[in-house]
């Protein structure tokens, strides 16, 4: 296989401009500079973010609606429910909302769609059922931005939904009664694009703080699971996520999320970084997902008891184990199956099993041979 190496070109006055000016080696000024932070602004949120760096989060399209759609939701007790994701992003997304609300009178409930039965975002039957419990109000957190046809269901049976969302939209919105989404084309007040979806839900629980007129620490003491689902989503971790990222990997170290505790504590990890997060923390929520238990680790994040968030955090470590033999099952058939039909050379190779686990299962097996 032939490669091309692609070298970034070099401009040695502004590394040495940068590197005197913010008092940094010309190695970290190079490397700023081909990740594209070349911006006074930039630069210092980078390499010394501060809890100011956030921005309004009403230069979001529909955060205005959406919030007083919250607040009236509030204010006469609705019955209202978070609609999430099995996902790290989606489950962080659900517990710091529904903790958020809570706080603030609202008592929302959540639903967590089963990977393997119901797979990823709205459905239909889902949304009759929920209808059918009286719900009248509906907040997606991570999901949404692609179900038209079960947002039109769900105004047809005169429930509301309020989206939020970082995936890219479709050409055609739902007609929701709030589309948040900086991905948006439309959405071109806000100065950044790539938050995760429980970023997402920091921001509109910002929104509705700065509307009641809360202290700051109202939903800044969320930073740990917001930066957890954050780094969890491997989305840029640039301009606000850095923010996010600092604060909430030092919140974590003195966490008073009894569930988050105990599932570092498990984890074993000696430092609290993006790494314990990305290969400790991480895989056992993510586990759940796959495996067919969402719920749990949602409960996980929820509990106020100590013996029954140790009792789920080993549940969870035993959905990784389970998760990590699956799937290495799965990839040495995968390999068995290349080597037996001699198809090596092949620039991509895409193969199936009909036993393969549906939520462990990896989209594709590439073997390049050099």
């Amino acid at each position: 296989m032939k490669k091309k190496w692609e070298y970034y070109e070099e401009d040695n006055k502004k590394e040495k401009h940068i590197s005197d000016k913010f008092k940094i080696s010309e190695l970290l000024a190079k490397l700023l500079i081909n990740r594209g932070i070349t911006e006074d602004d930039e630069i210092e949120t980078f390499l010394n973010p501060k809890r100011n760096d956030f921005y309004d989060p009403f230069l979001i399209l529909d955060m205005e609606k959406a919030v007083s759609r919250i607040l009236k939701a509030i204010k006469s007790k609705e019955k209202v429910i978070i609609y999430g994701d099995y996902d790290v992003d989606g489950i962080t997304s659900t517990a710091v909302l529904k903790k958020f609300l809570a706080e603030r009178g609202l008592d929302a409930d959540y639903y967590i769609p089963n990977r393997l039965e119901e797979g990823y975002g709205l459905n239909k039957e889902a949304i009759s059922d929920i209808v059918g419990q009286g719900y009248t109000l509906v907040i997606t957190v991570d999901c949404g931005i692609s179900a038209a046809s079960e947002v039109d269901t769900a105004n047809k049976l005169g429930l509301e939904i309020i989206i939020t969302d970082h995936h890219k939209p479709p050409e055609k919105l739902p007609k929701a009664l709030a589309v948040i989404d900086l991905k948006r084309k439309d959405n071109t007040a806000y100065p950044f694009k790539e938050l995760a979806g429980v970023g997402v839900v920091f921001k509109l629980i910002q929104a509705i703080s700065i509307k009641l007129g809360l202290d700051e620490k109202e939903y800044l003491k969320y930073l740990d699971l917001v930066c957890m689902g954050t780094i969890s989503d491997i989305v840029p971790l640039i301009n606000e996520n850095r923010v996010i990222a600092k604060f909430g990997l030092k919140l974590m170290k003195v966490t008073r999320n009894i569930g988050l505790r105990e599932l570092i504590k498990l984890a074993g990890y000696k430092e609290i970084n993006a790494a314990a997060v990305s290969f400790g923390i991480a895989p056992r929520i993510n586990a759940c997902g796959r495996m067919g238990h969402q719920d749990e680790a949602i409960r996980l994040l929820l509990t106020e008891d100590t013996l029954e968030a140790k009792e789920i955090a080993d549940r969870l470590n035993l959905y990784n184990m389970s998760r990590q033999s699956k799937e290495k099952e799965i990839f040495d058939h995968a390999i068995e199956k290349i080597e037996e039909e001699n198809i090596e050379q092949l620039n991509s190779i895409v193969l199936f099993g009909d036993n393969w686990h549906h939520g462990v299962v990896r989209n594709s097996c590439i073997k390049t041979c050099g």
